[in-house]
């Protein structure tokens, strides 16, 4: 093994200190299905971690179609769309997106991650601009790497930001504002009515990433375009199936020709397998689910509302979410650390995210509501948390326990 590698690899050593102090969090075993409950070392642990928004994960029909795709596909593609890994069943979940996110046409990716990668780099061209919220998911960042265009960042969902620097850029210049719908971490929404404004008078091109946001906003679920009355306006639409579509892959929707022109140019796609027989099967069914239940976004939002408020009695900082994601900010790395270790001791799964991910001042804890969720479980997870905050001193000791 080469020296200087090992070197390198040798002297990270964050992970060890966590886990002396029996508080590491990451990469626990699940050995149960993904539910409001789940198995960790043979005890149940309720999950508030889970992106399973509309709690499909282990619906009957849903693993019944992904059997059924296997029994008549197989287990995989073996190539990529462009060549040999074009299925009958891509065709179709694509006919029955673009139809449910009344879009023109839609493309499908191996991942959501992927998606964005194949969405950017191809189309934005040199001496381009790329204006993205400082809040973006990873993807797109890594996605801007790989495009010629220049990038600028703008301060998270400050439009007076982005119009300021839009106006600065040379008008017959396309430019591509680049947005979460549903921001990851921090739970609130990008405001896409002024987004769509800032577009129309500086030559930009407005592309939403709605992988918080299918199946927990807008009309049926289709996203944060249509939450705001704007969905004609967002010219570029990408996703993700791992989250309310209970599967894996992604997609990207636009016109017919945009789409077009990714076929033949987005690399991601052209040079990666195909998204499984499987996985595609999943969607399909995920989306009847939605279709004919539409009640289950009603309850994820009783849900969200209810936990919500609770947190907001007790005294947490939460700041200006407005989704099934809650934020709990702690504000150091070690007291978010400690918090999240405790109530997993305690039977809560919870996320802590950390820096270098945020800046440890705005270190915070990830809440995530699923439709599937019961009061008592939200309650439950709710005060065991606000009993380790206030311990860790992280809560204002004078605040009493609410119960609403």
């Amino acid at each position: 093994m080469n020296k200087q590698l090992l070197e390198r690899t040798d002297s990270f050593t964050a992970p060890d200190e966590v886990r002396k102090a029996g508080l590491y969090p990451y990469f626990r075993v699940i050995q149960s299905e993904q539910d409001t409950e789940v198995m960790i070392d043979n005890r149940p642990v309720l999950m508030f971690g889970s992106n399973s928004y509309l709690g499909l994960t282990n619906h009957p029909k849903i693993k019944e179609a992904a059997q059924l795709a296997i029994a008549r596909y197989g287990t995989g593609c073996a190539g990529s769309r462009f060549l040999n890994g074009t299925l009958s069943i891509h065709i179709e979940l694509e006919e029955a997106l673009a139809e449910y996110l009344q879009r023109e046409s839609v493309i499908l990716y191996s991942t959501g991650f992927q998606a964005n990668l194949g969405a950017l780099a191809p189309l934005v061209s040199r001496h381009e601009y790329i204006l993205i919220d400082e809040r973006v998911h990873a993807s797109i960042i890594d996605a801007t790497r790989l495009s010629f265009g220049k990038v600028q960042k703008f301060a998270h969902n400050d439009m007076e930001d982005l119009e300021r620097m839009a106006a600065r850029l040379p008008h017959e210049v396309l430019k591509f504002i680049v947005v979460d719908g549903i921001f990851s971490m921090e739970g609130d929404l990008a405001p896409l009515p002024q987004i769509v404004e800032v577009a129309k008078r500086h030559n930009c091109v407005v592309v939403c990433d709605d992988a918080h946001s299918i199946g927990v906003i807008g009309e049926l679920g289709i996203g944060t375009g249509s939450h705001y009355g704007v969905n004609d306006s967002v010219d570029i639409q990408i996703g993700t199936f791992s989250k309310s579509l209970a599967s894996l892959g992604g997609f990207i929707a636009s016109s017919k020709s945009v789409i077009e022109f990714l076929k033949h140019h987005s690399r991601s796609l052209i040079f990666s397998a195909s998204m499984t027989p499987a996985s595609a099967a999943a969607v399909l069914a995920a989306l009847e689910i939605i279709k004919a239940e539409p009640e289950r976004i009603d309850r994820l939002w009783e849900n969200t509302h209810y936990a919500i408020a609770r947190f907001r009695d007790l005294g947490f900082e939460i700041g200006h979410t407005a989704s099934p994601i809650i934020p709990l900010y702690v504000r150091d790395n070690n007291k978010t650390f400690a918090l999240s270790g405790h109530a997993f001791n305690d039977g809560v799964f919870i996320n802590p995210v950390v820096s270098p991910a945020v800046p440890s001042e705005e270190s915070l804890i990830r809440f995530s509501l699923m439709a599937t969720h019961t009061i008592e479980q939200i309650d439950r997870a709710v005060d065991i948390l606000y009993r380790h905050a206030r311990q860790l001193g992280i809560l204002d000791p004078q605040v009493e326990t609410v119960t609403v």
